[in-house]
């Protein structure tokens, strides 16, 4: 009898603890990600930024990250060039831990316009020091399409936008994000991002595929 019951309460931990310990992001996992900001304009050319995003997975029902990240961006040199210097915390759960990363970021946009679509380019190299594993740099790029149509009183504008992730510590491209979205002003200092974000990502010889949904908002000031 005795024995009986320890199974059974044992049973009942390992029953609560596995969607903890065995949580990871499914080949075709849905997930939701959601961003909040706010931004300062110090003056013409310097802009301070404070942005918070949290990313649910498991069907967007498990929180399994969130990032608090603080930046400035300087716009004095050229219309068409902005310069960011960014600091970001990061805390991901892995396993039945939270884990922890620093990750200081550069970053150069270039802009453009051809027949009023507006083009971007912007090339980000950070520096990831992570609480369990060595540290590297990694690259990213993101291109950027915006149409010139713009919608209903809130200013609906439709994007495109594809991102590569280079690592160099093993010297590949390892993954890929393509969005689909748009971007709208609620209120003269509310702006918001609704979009799809297709994600492909490699580890250990394989790629893995997320779908997200992705909201934003930013205030400014």
């Amino acid at each position: 009898m005795g024995c009986k019951i320890k199974g059974i309460a044992l049973g009942s931990v390992l029953f609560l603890l596995l969607p903890e310990v065995c949580f990871a992001a499914d080949d075709g996992d849905f997930q939701y990600w959601n961003t909040e900001s706010v931004s300062w304009e110090a003056n013409d050319n310097l802009k301070i930024k404070l942005e918070e995003e949290f990313r649910f997975g498991n069907d967007a029902s498990t929180l399994y990250y969130q990032h608090s990240d603080l930046g400035v961006t300087y716009s004095g040199l050229a219309t068409w060039l902005n310069i960011g210097l960014n600091y970001r915390q990061i805390f991901e759960e892995s396993g039945t831990n939270w884990l922890s990363e620093n990750r200081p970021h550069f970053n150069i946009t270039f802009k453009q316009k051809f027949f009023d679509w507006a083009l971007s380019n912007r090339a980000r190299l950070e520096y990831r020091n992570r609480e369990d594993k060595e540290d590297f740099f990694r690259y990213r790029n993101k291109f950027t399409l915006k149409t010139p149509f713009k919608f209903t009183k809130f200013v609906i504008q439709p994007y495109v936008a594809d991102e590569i992730f280079y690592d160099f510590n093993v010297e590949t491209l390892n993954r890929n994000r393509l969005y689909l979205g748009f971007t709208s002003r609620l209120f003269s200092r509310l702006k918001a991002n609704i979009f799809y974000l297709w994600q492909s990502s490699e580890k250990s010889d394989k790629w893995n595929d997320a779908n997200v949904l992705g909201t934003k908002l930013e205030f400014s000031f």
